[in-house]
C-alpha cells in the first residue's frame, strides 16, 4: 500500500493560477512602451537631437496605442486599456516636465512601492489581494474567505507577490538614483513578464501546499460545517 500523500488539489478541481491569471500577455504588453521610449530617446540622443525626449515620448505613446488596440481585439475591457494608456501618458509628461529621461520611470517605481505596501496590508488584515483577484476571476466574490484553508493559502501565496515588487524596487531604485536610463529600460523588461510568470508559477505550489488532502480546490471554497457541502477536513487554523 502506497504511503504517498494525496494531491491536495485534484486535477479535476479546476484550473491552476497560471490558467486563471495568465500574466505573460499583459505583462509583455506593459513592456512595449518603456522599450519604445528608451529606443526612441536613445536614437535621437545619439543623433544629438534637442528633441530626444519628445521622440522618446512619441515612441512610447505610439507603442501604447498599438498594444492597446491589440488588447481591445483580444477582448479586454476598454477601461483597462485606457488605464494603461493614461499610465504611459503620465510617465511621458513627468519626463517632459522635469527634462530628465530617467523620470519616465518614476511612476513605475512609485507603483511598485504602493503595490508592495497594499499587498502586505491585505495579508495582515486577512483580505489577501491574491484571493480577491482569483475570487473575482472565478466569479466567487469573497466566498473563499469562509474557507480557512483557502484563506491561509491565499495569504501565504500573496507573500510571493510582495516579494515580486520588492525585487523590482531593489533593482529600479539604485538605477534611478544613478540616472541609468538604458539600464532601467533593460531592467524594466527583464523584471516585467518574466518575473510575473515566475511569480504565478511560485504562487501555485505555495497555495496548493496550504490545502489539506481531500480539499476540492480553488473552484469549491467551503466553510466548516457548511450544509450540503463536502465534509470539512481542514485544520481550521488560520495564520
Amino acid at each position: 500500500m502506497s504511503s504517498r500523500r494525496p494531491d491536495p488539489v485534484p486535477r479535476a478541481a479546476g484550473p491552476s493560477l497560471a490558467e486563471i491569471l495568465g500574466g505573460r500577455g499583459g505583462a509583455f504588453d506593459a513592456s512595449a512602451a518603456p522599450v519604445a521610449f528608451v529606443a526612441g530617446f536613445g536614437i535621437a540622443d545619439a543623433a544629438r537631437s534637442p528633441s530626444a525626449l519628445l521622440w522618446g515620448g512619441a515612441a512610447a505613446v505610439g507603442a501604447a496605442l498599438a498594444t492597446g488596440a491589440v488588447r481591445l481585439v483580444r477582448g479586454e475591457r476598454p477601461a483597462a486599456v485606457l488605464a494603461g494608456l493614461l499610465g504611459v501618458a503620465g510617465a511621458v509628461l513627468v519626463a517632459l516636465y522635469t527634462g530628465r529621461a530617467v523620470d519616465f520611470f518614476v511612476l513605475q517605481i512609485a507603483s511598485n512601492a504602493a503595490s508592495a505596501l497594499a499587498w502586505t496590508v491585505s495579508i495582515v488584515v486577512r483580505w489577501p489581494l491574491l484571493g480577491l483577484v482569483v475570487g473575482t476571476a472565478l466569479g466567487q466574490r469573497t466566498r473563499w474567505r469562509r474557507d480557512p484553508d483557502l484563506l491561509r493559502g491565499y495569504r501565504r501565496a500573496s507573500w510571493v507577490w510582495v516579494a515580486q515588487y520588492l525585487v523590482r524596487l531593489a533593482v529600479f531604485v539604485p538605477l534611478y538614483l544613478a540616472g541609468a536610463v538604458y539600464e532601467l529600460g533593460i531592467a524594466r523588461v527583464a523584471l516585467t513578464w518574466p518575473l510575473v510568470v515566475a511569480c504565478i508559477a511560485l504562487s501555485w505550489p505555495v497555495l496548493r501546499r496550504a490545502l489539506p488532502p481531500g480539499h476540492p480546490g480553488l473552484l469549491h471554497p467551503r466553510a466548516p460545517g457548511a450544509a450540503g457541502g463536502p465534509p470539512y477536513s481542514g485544520t481550521g487554523h488560520e495564520e
